[in-house]
């Protein structure tokens, strides 16, 4: 029977180096280039408010164009996720926060055909919506429009009682509780146990 899940199994294997070649960038399709920005609007909103504001001051054509302002934006990505992952390579604090969207999105992604960088737009704007109401966050509309400012989705109907019976066999789950990544402002993410049925419930009246 098929199960439509994700990332069930994986290895933890730290490279030696990084390489990257922007040239190879330029073969790509421009739903490839967007879609990679959502995982750069996704590092801004959990630790970098700076990159957040210089993300909103430029646009895709311009990064597409300008191969130094490029290259500076992979290194500035690479090392916020080199910085995370080198401090807690098992996932039981800090590197949580890298799954900011990709809660909710993951399980958007696996009932519909959507790329993952659209998906996790999408989780990213309803964990705005879900940290509005349990930390306070405020900032809501500037993340919706950035990333419609780079041709990501934001919102989107879904089956909401589908959607939460696949988002309950997230890893993240620990028994009755999600550890669901929100946003106390724009640079800051915390990472919040939810019990299950308070999440459903506020996922469904969202």
């Amino acid at each position: 029977m098929w199960v439509h899940t994700k990332n069930l199994v994986g290895i933890i294997r730290q490279p030696s180096f990084i390489l990257h070649d922007i040239s190879l960038l330029q073969s790509l399709p421009i739903n490839e280039w967007e879609n990679g920005f959502a995982e750069i609007i996704k590092h801004a909103c959990i630790k970098d408010a700076a990159m957040f504001r210089h993300l909103q001051k430029t646009s895709l054509t311009a990064y597409m164009k300008d191969k130094r302002m490029l290259n500076e934006l992979i290194q500035r990505n690479a090392m916020i996720k080199i910085k995370v992952v080198q401090k807690d390579e098992f996932e039981k604090g800090d590197r949580r926060l890298l799954n900011f969207g990709h809660t909710l999105g993951h399980a958007v992604e696996t009932q519909y055909q959507l790329m993952h960088g659209q998906a996790i737009s999408i989780g990213m704007t309803y964990a705005c919506h879900i940290s509005e109401q349990l930390v306070g966050f405020s900032q809501t509309d500037q993340i919706v429009s950035l990333l419609g400012q780079y041709n990501l989705p934001s919102y989107a109907s879904f089956d909401k009682k589908k959607i939460f019976e696949v988002l309950k066999m997230d890893k993240k789950r620990i028994k009755k509780e999600m550890n669901f990544v929100l946003l106390e402002k724009i640079g800051k993410g915390v990472v919040m146990p939810i019990d299950l049925k308070r999440l459903e419930k506020i996922i469904t009246n969202l």
